[in-house]
């Protein structure tokens, strides 16, 4: 393991024990500086080099027999000045959706990328871990270590408690296997790290990254919905109204460890007020963000929007979906940050200080404040599905996609289906149930005071199956992108969904190349080699015992979790239409072309790649982010003129029981 691996491997756990204690079970130690000891221990600093530093007897509660495996030296610098990051109090909240720490965010990222070299860089983040707020200094670091080259294998992650959080009497408990997932909320942490809103702009500004924000957020709306109609839940009734009360109530019983306070809970039927935080530096009115939103509304509908300096750039177009995306997030890229606000960030604040707006009874945000809890309240979604609603009102302005669009000459789809990946399976038939699986959270990002954190929890997951097609081809040799989408057939009460319906809730599944060769092609794809998901080992990744020479690290964490690849269905069964076409490739080819097998290109659909173009030339959701000819009913009616796709009924069934992951 290198010196920088080192470096910074125990820099990012336990934000709040004083870097001088030893990590990693006793097997890694920092000699610090005496300068580097804050206030606090400074007085005692030469007693703390003594005990701790080089040639020291092993640390207290290590056993002798556990050799101290590494030392890294720190050297002592030049301080660098941290009073704009000091004003988050060190024990206080960080959340990315208030614009002032936003800033300051990307003012540390831009602190840790502005050092010369990785070694300087590890020292000055030794110095600053100290004295600022834990999750605004592992943020940054994070941010920082994934876009500079000279520490591409540094780790990352996060850990998310989970517990369930209500009685089965309440309705939307049925959706707490996946509102409070960890991989699921990992996801959303990590998508967040990778596109930071703020920063440097060689950080912020990344290839369709407007666009990534609308479509990720969608597709994980797609699946919500998929999972509530299977539950008998029914469809999310968007938070368009701002006055009305919110029945839904959340109390997420997790608690904020930098101060061992609980996130604030919501109660049944509150409503939002207008939220002035002096401590926040926010000040915000319910009618600001009305204002706001109706400016956006009315942009779309103009198919344009228009710049500080009056200057107009057209949204009715293929790059229009990024321009919207970063005007509504909204990020640093975007056009007019001041005449179209804060919207999507905006409506998290004033949902997580719905319980203090004016901070009298100083409680801090509630989950939907923070980035690595906001998924698990069912306000959420609520929220999102509003903010996805104008971006589908853009969306209606286009023309349906045309037959040269969808087409793809001489491709023959004669036949698309699933098995189990195992012997003597059952066509079409996805099955479902609980495992259990352990998890060290404590080597990771962990919030709380002790040490490793052993958490046994309880997941959904799906037996691994194949995709299996067979086309037939005339023409010379040549690559085709496969595309499959799985879409929900009926509502929670039974009644057939219409095709509209059906493909705003189509889930992208998968995503890949394959190249095509006269006559028959018979193409079987795992669905662990999915394009949205990573696999477990990724998602739950234990530092302390990993490979950090394997390059997979950097930006690998970003995925939607492989065990909730597939909706949970029921134990009766859930029928689903299963979606696939080949299209054209020479339409989907970008430059440089990839290799989904090297690297860390798995999750691209989600995720991208890093710092390279986006993998695909059409539009994210392509070919269900448009409308559709009125002719349209169906899916037999959308496949019926083109050779190069096909549907299949697929069925989920879900079986509850427990099985011990391996």
């Amino acid at each position: 393991m290198s010196t920088i691996q080192n470096k910074f491997r125990g820099l990012l756990q336990h934000p709040y024990e004083p870097l001088f204690l030893p990590k990693n079970n006793g097997q890694l130690v920092y000699d610090l500086p005496e300068s580097f000891f804050t206030d606090r221990y400074r007085p005692i600093g030469e007693n703390l080099v003594n005990r701790f530093g080089a040639g020291s007897l092993p640390p207290p509660g290590i056993s002798s027999d556990v050799p101290v495996v590494n030392r890294v030296s720190i050297k002592d610098i030049t301080q660098p000045d941290l009073k704009f990051a000091e004003a988050i109090p060190r024990y206080g909240a960080f959340s990315l959706f208030l614009p002032e720490h936003r800033r300051i965010a990307g003012q540390l990222i831009e602190l840790f990328l502005s050092q010369p070299d990785a070694d300087t860089l590890g020292d000055v983040a030794a110095y600053a871990r100290d004295r600022l707020n834990g999750p605004l200094f592992q943020y940054a670091l994070s941010s920082a270590l994934m876009h500079r080259d000279d520490t591409a294998n540094v780790p990352m992650a996060i850990d998310i408690p989970m517990n369930y959080t209500a009685s089965d009497t309440i309705l939307e408990q049925r959706l707490a296997y996946f509102r409070e997932d960890i991989g699921v909320n990992l996801h959303h942490w990590h998508w967040h790290l990778v596109y930071p809103g703020d920063g440097p702009m060689r950080v912020v500004r990344k290839d369709r990254r407007g666009e990534l924000f609308y479509y990720m957020h969608q597709q994980m709306l797609a699946r919500y919905q998929t999972e509530r109609y299977s539950q008998e839940l029914s469809t999310l009734e968007p938070l368009d109204n701002l006055r009305a009360p919110i029945p839904e109530a959340y109390y997420p019983k997790i608690i904020r460890s930098a101060n061992n306070r609980t996130y604030p809970a919501r109660y049944p039927n509150m409503t939002l007020s207008n939220v002035a935080r002096t401590a926040d530096q926010f000040n915000l009115t319910i009618a600001d963000l009305e204002r706001q939103l109706q400016r956006v509304m009315e942009a779309i509908d103009a198919g344009f929007v228009v710049s500080q300096s009056g200057q107009r750039t057209q949204l009715d177009n293929f790059r229009g979906i990024d321009v919207l995306g970063n005007i509504i997030e909204s990020s640093a890229l975007s056009i007019n940050r001041q005449f179209y606000g804060d919207t999507h960030n905006t409506g998290h604040i004033l949902l997580s200080f719905i319980h203090d707006p004016r901070d009298e009874y100083l409680e801090s945000f509630g989950v939907m404040g923070d980035i690595t809890t906001a998924m698990r309240d069912p306000i959420f979604y609520r929220w999102h599905a509003y903010v996805d609603n104008l971006f589908q009102r853009h969306k209606l302005r286009f023309a349906p996609y045309t037959r040269a669009d969808l087409s793809n000459p001489g491709v023959n789809l004669l036949s698309l289906e699933t098995e189990l990946d195992r012997q003597a399976s059952v066509k079409n038939r996805l099955l479902t149930f609980w495992q259990r699986s352990q998890v060290d959270l404590g080597a990771a990002l962990d919030f709380g005071p002790d040490g490793n954190v052993y958490v046994t929890f309880t997941h959904l997951q799906h037996a691994a199956f194949n995709y299996r097609l067979q086309v037939a081809y005339s023409g010379t040799a040549r690559p085709a992108t496969v595309r499959i989408f799985l879409a929900p057939k009926r509502n929670e009460r039974g009644v057939a969904l219409t095709f509209d319906q059906q493909r705003r809730l189509a889930i992208e599944m998968d995503t890949f190349r394959v190249n095509l060769t006269p006559g028959i092609n018979n193409i079987i794809r795992r669905s662990t080699n999915s394009s949205v998901t990573i696999p477990y080992e990724r998602t739950f990744r234990n530092v302390s015992q990993s490979n950090l020479g394997d390059t997979s690290f950097r930006f690998c964490g970003c995925g939607w979790p492989s065990h909730m690849l597939v909706p949970k269905g029921d134990p009766f069964g859930v029928q689903y239409d299963l979606f696939a076409m080949l299209s054209d490739y020479t339409k989907d080819r970008v430059d440089p072309p990839f290799d989904e097998r090297r690297g860390c290109n798995d999750a691209h659909s989600f995720c991208g790649l890093q710092d390279r173009t986006y993998p695909d030339a059409r539009n994210m959701g392509f070919p269900f982010d448009r409308r559709v000819p009125n002719t349209v009913r169906s899916f037999a009616d959308f496949v019926a003129p083109y050779q190069n796709m096909r549907v299949a009924t697929v069925t989920v069934q879900f079986t509850n029981t427990v099985v011990a992951r391996t």
